[in-house]
């Protein structure tokens, strides 16, 4: 299900929040086309916090800490990066709108970035939109081998640590089946989306520094 904005209309961060919280987001076909398009799937990409598969070989390079770990330090290079051609990928659906709807996010505290820093450098990271116990994961890149991958790891740590129940993908991928990603019909999803935007979590309940064997820790609870 998808639906076209008009130009016209402003789309503030509070209107893009209350679209979260019904279930749905906005893309935009490419980086030059200056509307958005309203998406809401038939079915849902999630990520179980308490399903997350962790492959052996991840967890030995998370524990060594082979990337710096930081939290909400750099959100224009993150959404830099997502933006970036990537292998299969050579144009973006981050337009100008997007940057500054989710940088109008990020100063309000709703929109988080996870960044992998190696020797003074940004070479991964995610982003995402927080509102309740539900983390909405919009776009993750890597510069250098498995750096979204620890990326992605520190944020389920802390999204366990801090009380989250929903950690939504939008969509499915075979990179996302590998950690436990999976559909569910959009009715059962609203009802999970609905149980977690009116409950409260903590996306710093953990230290902004935290180190693999720790973020392994949490990963481990429950």
């Amino acid at each position: 299900m998808t639906g076209r904005d008009d130009l016209s209309f402003a789309i503030t961060p509070e209107v893009l929040l209350k679209a979260y919280a019904c279930g749905i987001f906005p893309m935009a076909e490419s980086a030059d086309d200056p509307t958005l398009f309203w998406v809401e799937p038939d079915w849902r990409g999630v990520l179980p916090l308490d399903g997350f598969h962790l492959p052996k070989r991840l967890a030995r390079t998370v524990r060594q800490d082979l990337f710096e770990i930081r939290i909400d330090t750099s959100f224009n290079g993150v959404i830099d990066g997502c933006a970036a051609p990537a292998p299969g990928r050579t144009k973006t659906w981050i337009n100008r709108r997007i940057r500054a709807l989710y940088g109008d996010l990020f100063r309000l505290g709703h929109c988080h970035t996870v960044e992998a820093w190696q020797d003074g450098e940004l070479v991964g990271g995610l982003y995402g939109v927080s509102l309740g116990a539900a983390f909405f994961g919009e776009s993750m890149f890597s510069f250098c081998t498995d750096a979204s991958k620890v990326a992605l790891v520190h944020l389920v740590a802390r999204l366990r640590a801090g009380g989250y129940t929903l950690l939504d993908t939008q969509f499915v991928t075979e990179h996302l089946t590998r950690f436990g990603a999976t559909e569910i019909a959009r009715e059962v999803y609203s009802r999970e989306l609905e149980t977690a935007v009116q409950a409260t979590a903590d996306f710093l309940a953990l230290p902004r520094s935290l180190s693999g064997a720790d973020a392994l820790a949490w990963i481990a609870e429950g």
